[in-house]
């Protein structure tokens, strides 16, 4: 017992060091766009991964990549802080693709990439598509962290996000039927697979509703941050667990909770204070999960196996960007006939070469049955297609929004923000200045001040005056910041309601019909 008790203290031991180490060189990996401007062209999560290559090519391992340390500690608070930054009314205008991509996109995929690799490379069919079951799974992490960096549409960035959260869900469940197949413990037949698919999303969906719509109700309660921030930590990780246990999709139970729990949740059961401290919370989480898991995907690349795969890895490659653009281009066309609602050609584009792999996909080649006779082959071609897809894609989509005059005005945005801060703190010191005669000091004091403060809001007026003039679209984005925070106001007051009891439910916004129909005018 003593000598159980003395192994188990120093592999904990062990553990924390390995820990450890992997979050002090992810923490470094963050100061080096600081410190050397030239890394502030590549994105934080590549960066990460092209470190984590080099520490393999020298042959440094930090630790031991295992797949339940991605699907059970890595990946809820991953899909939690997407849904819960997702907004539902963003989602709903454009759920009808994003639908599409999620499922037939997925389908398309895996048939596709299977069946190149067991016409061209000659593999099994059983093994072809686990591989395209565990590479259907996007994870553009990286492209939509570009994305909000240099301002893209809003539309494109909820495509790609919806897109990923719940193909997430469709590709481990296409994967466990695929890996139940290989092992001939389910049959390749329609009304099986179907019947496995909705049960499994079903309690998913149900499970997250009910925890989410359960948690939203009891913080309504009371006002305890601290309490309400631990209690959105616990239903990431907890509605997963039980989910999983419940034999449902984990993946589509979190996205379930983060989105009833960030849309609605967050409006009846949190004041605005708690909101920016949950938001905040999750925000950290994500970079701090993103920092780990993105090094790890690096670090893990086996070079020798990569050589000795390369073909299969090709072909995979091959296979996977043109399934995608088969997928995207022609789900898009089917989308605007039902919906009416176009995807430009450009955002179609973005869509098809920002489909990245990553942490997901690897879980999934990790988590094949050990007794499958090519299970080494399927890890090695997810891994060099993933690492493909990072590197490849991943270091050329900022290129590739500019050449399709994608870029959004954020650094323009971002000037006249701090201009707009400026003149209003200004404005209230002038304020404060004409209200505060204080006994003792001198009037000619307070003129001088006055005269200073004038001037630098005058100064400070000219410089917003030239930028609109220069930049007519600012006007549009000042109109759509104000509305959204009257919206903000408003919503915030019927919380205050229904938190006081003085309401029995949330209320829909009324300006959000007022304000619609005025700008029809």
């Amino acid at each position: 017992m003593v000598m159980e008790s003395a192994i188990s203290q120093e592999a904990i031991s062990t553990n924390l060091k390995q820990f450890l180490l992997v979050l002090s060189v992810s923490l470094g990996v963050a100061t080096l766009p600081q410190i050397f401007s030239w890394f502030r062209q590549i994105p934080y999560t590549l960066l990460l991964v092209i470190v984590g290559l080099g520490l393999a090519f020298v042959d440094v391992r930090l630790v031991t990549l295992s797949p339940g340390l991605i699907l059970f500690i890595f990946l809820p608070p991953l899909l939690f802080e997407a849904a819960w930054n997702l907004k539902w009314s963003d989602l709903k205008q454009d759920l009808v693709p994003i639908c599409l991509y999620a499922v037939l996109g997925v389908v398309i995929s895996i048939a596709g990439v299977a069946i190149g690799l067991n016409q061209l490379a000659g593999l099994s069919l059983t093994t072809a598509l686990l591989i395209g079951a565990s590479l259907s799974a996007t994870d553009p992490v990286s492209v939509t962290a570009l994305f909000r960096e240099l301002g893209v549409g809003s539309r494109l960035v909820t495509l790609m996000e919806g897109e990923s959260l719940f193909n997430d869900g469709m590709a481990v469940v296409a994967f466990g039927f695929l890996g139940a197949l290989s092992l001939g413990t389910a049959q390749l037949e329609l009304q099986p697979i179907l019947v496995e698919f909705l049960t499994v999303v079903g309690i998913g969906v149900a499970v997250g509703g009910l925890i989410g719509f359960g948690i939203s109700y009891l913080t309504q309660r009371f006002d305890l941050p601290m309490v309400e921030q631990s209690l959105t930590l616990v239903s990431a990780y907890g509605t997963y667990l039980i989910t999983e246990d419940l034999g449902g999709s984990g993946v589509m139970g979190v996205v379930t909770t983060g989105l009833i729990l960030g849309n609605f949740g967050s409006r009846i059961g949190m004041n605005p204070r708690t909101r920016i401290i949950v938001s905040e919370f999750w925000e950290f989480l994500a970079f701090f999960v993103n920092s780990i898991v993105f090094l790890l995907i690096g670090d893990q690349i086996r070079f020798t196996l990569l050589a000795e795969n390369l073909p299969f890895i090709l072909v995979t490659v091959a296979a996977m960007i043109l399934m995608r653009a088969v997928a995207i281009y022609l789900l898009s066309n089917l989308s605007t006939a039902i919906t009416k609602s176009a995807i430009a050609l450009p955002e179609q584009t973005i869509l098809w070469w920002g489909g990245l792999r990553g942490s997901v996909s690897i879980a999934l080649a990790l988590s094949v049955p050990t007794i499958l006779p090519e299970r080494e082959k399927i890890i090695a071609t997810v891994f060099g297609v993933v690492l493909f897809t990072l590197l490849v894609q991943g270091l050329s989509i900022k290129p590739l929004l500019q050449k399709l005059n994608l870029l959004g005005n954020a650094p323009i945005r971002e000037q006249y923000l701090e201009l707009v801060a400026r003149h209003v703190a200004l404005e209230r010191v002038l304020q404060h200045l004409q209200a505060d005669q204080r006994p003792g000091i001198d009037q000619e004091f307070y003129r001088y001040q006055e005269k200073l403060i004038k001037g630098e809001i005058d100064n400070i007026q000219g410089s917003i005056d030239k930028l609109q003039n220069e930049y007519p679209n600012l006007q549009s984005f000042t109109t759509e910041q104000l509305r959204e925070e009257l919206l903000a106001i408003e919503a915030d007051t019927y919380a205050e309601f229904v938190k006081s009891g003085r309401l029995n439910k949330e209320l829909s916004p009324l300006l959000q019909d007022v304000l619609h129909h005025g700008n029809e005018k």
